[in-house]
């Protein structure tokens, strides 16, 4: 086999061969840029041999750079799936994975797990509850903190260019992007960036301008032992793998928010924030409605691009998808006002129960931002979530600068243009003033919502409460009777049901 009748198509058809894994069933799978096989306990990714303006694989050498490059990218996400880079090398009239021959392709050599276990499928089946979203949301976490800083002046240089090339797609499609629109969030994309740009740089000094995944979809997460992975990390290009950390974030929240997934879409948003952000860094939110635009716009693009090669039958889905997006892309740059709730009550009416349901229901996407007083309780102790504080955390003066931290950060969700829910007890009329204060400096309306229910319902609650952030239990929840709530002017609403009960009347009390 002489090196001019090699072509890809014969590693390919190679690779694709069940001789060539011991008999083993080979699967293969095709993107713009790759052909995976799965065949046993092992995947190899190759590099198709393709030249995009964005990415340039047209030579053996460029894809073995680019194998290397996405093993050195990706083992800090995911060390248990990245193996080594293997050549395929001549053996005498054919081919072998490894050896001492001259290599003619190069692959990555993973360990394969189950497809069907990435987070797109587990979306479509709807198995993404409460509990793999807190897992997702903490799985970034752990991300960014690995990633290393760059510098923030040639990302905000590509982010413009990433502007003008949707503009330039958009234009190739003007059935799925009519040209009027396209304009429109061209226009308003530019004066957002340019709105943004000082906060962005002035981040990039503090260090959140991160070379992260950049391309953090569900489908780019798999659930292995239980935990969500990332993988396939942009490698290609670091000023598109770049950026605020949360924009890489803002792709993740975007898919689900896209597929009508507000609820876990919020819980990993504000197990994100819980984690890794502090109140000073929560000027970012001011720019999570632009970074959610461009990760949209840019699906949308990169989805209508599958037309050129789509089979007839695919064509409407892949249409119908395209166009989801680009709607989408509009309507996150444009967000309604934001606005600052209140949830009070005494222990064991449900308000951290009600915060977190009503959060996906408040915009703008995904949904507001809550301040737990017993989370910030266990922040400032620097404790976990769970572990319970001795009886020296509750004393009042703790309790003042606990109030005083929660009414700080929601304020600095609200001055940043989100909307914020701040969950405590709420019993003084001075805490209430505070956080109502908090509105009023932001320029944000505000609405105070008192959960009551019977003194019964409430022990039973606390009773049986467990894994929780609040110490309450049922000796905390007699004290709380002799609370003196003469004065309070906030809306009541009838906890004494269910949380789905108690959902309902809150939505109906502020109009939604």
């Amino acid at each position: 086999m002489d090196d001019e009748t090699i072509s890809q198509d014969d590693v390919f058809a190679f690779l694709a061969d069940s001789a060539t894994h011991g008999g083993n069933k080979v699967r293969r799978i095709d993107t713009h840029a790759a052909s995976v096989f799965l065949a046993g306990e092992r995947a190899l990714k190759v590099k198709r041999a393709v030249r995009f303006p964005f990415l340039d694989y047209s030579t053996l050498d460029k894809r073995k750079a680019a194998c290397e490059a996405e093993l050195e990218v990706n083992r800090p996400f995911a060390p248990e799936l990245y193996l080594r880079v293997v050549p395929i090398v001549r053996a005498g009239e054919g081919f072998a994975i490894g050896g001492e021959g001259e290599p003619v392709e190069w692959a990555v050599e993973m360990r394969r797990f189950d497809e069907d276990r990435t987070l797109d499928r587990l979306a479509d089946r709807g198995e993404i509850d409460g509990a793999l979203a807190d897992a997702l949301g903490r799985a970034a976490v752990a991300m960014h903190g690995r990633a290393p800083v760059v510098d923030a002046g040639p990302w905000l240089g590509a982010v413009e260019k990433f502007l003008g090339q949707n503009k330039e797609a958009f234009a190739e499609y003007p059935a799925q992007f009519p040209n009027a629109r396209a304009e429109a969030l061209d226009r308003a994309s530019r004066a957002a960036l340019e709105r943004l740009r000082p906060l962005l740089a002035e981040r990039g000094r503090r260090g959140l301008i991160r070379r992260g995944h950049g391309d953090l979809h569900l489908g780019n997460i798999a659930l292995i032992e239980g935990k969500p992975l990332p993988f396939d990390a942009i490698e290609f290009d670091p000023l598109i793998a770049a950026g605020d950390v949360l924009y890489d974030l803002s792709f993740l929240l975007m898919d689900l928010v896209e597929r009508g997934l507000r609820g876990p879409a919020n819980a990993v948003f504000n197990r994100y924030l819980t984690e890794a952000v502090n109140d000073a860094d929560l000027d970012g939110l001011a720019a999570l409605p632009f970074f959610m635009s461009l990760r949209a716009a840019i699906r949308a693009k990169v989805t209508a691009a599958r037309l050129h090669d789509a089979a007839p039958a695919q064509r409407s889905r892949i249409v119908e998808q395209a166009e989801a997006y680009f709607r989408l892309a509009g309507r996150v740059l444009a967000p309604p006002k934001p606005r600052l709730f209140a949830v009070g009550g005494l222990s064991g009416t449900g308000k951290s129960l009600l915060a977190r349901a009503l959060a996906p229901h408040v915009p703008p996407e995904p949904g507001a931002v809550v301040v737990r007083s017993d989370v910030e309780r266990k922040r400032m102790f620097g404790t976990g979530e769970t572990e319970r504080l001795p009886a020296e955390a509750y004393r009042p003066e703790v309790g003042n600068r606990v109030y005083a931290r929660v009414t700080e950060r929601a304020g600095a969700v609200a001055k940043a243009g989100h909307s914020a829910i701040a969950d405590a007890v709420y019993a003084r009329a001075d805490e209430r003033s505070a956080i109502a204060g908090a509105a009023a400096g932001a320029g944000v309306a505000f609405t105070g919502l008192f959960l009551v229910a019977p003194l019964d319902v409430r022990l039973q609650r606390v009773g049986t409460r467990t894994g929780d952030a609040s110490d309450a239990d049922a000796r905390v929840a007699r004290e709380q009777e002799a609370y003196a709530l003469d004065g309070l002017d906030w809306i009541r609403v009838d906890a004494s049901g269910t949380p789905e009960e108690t959902l309902k009347r809150a939505l109906e009390a502020i109009g939604r």
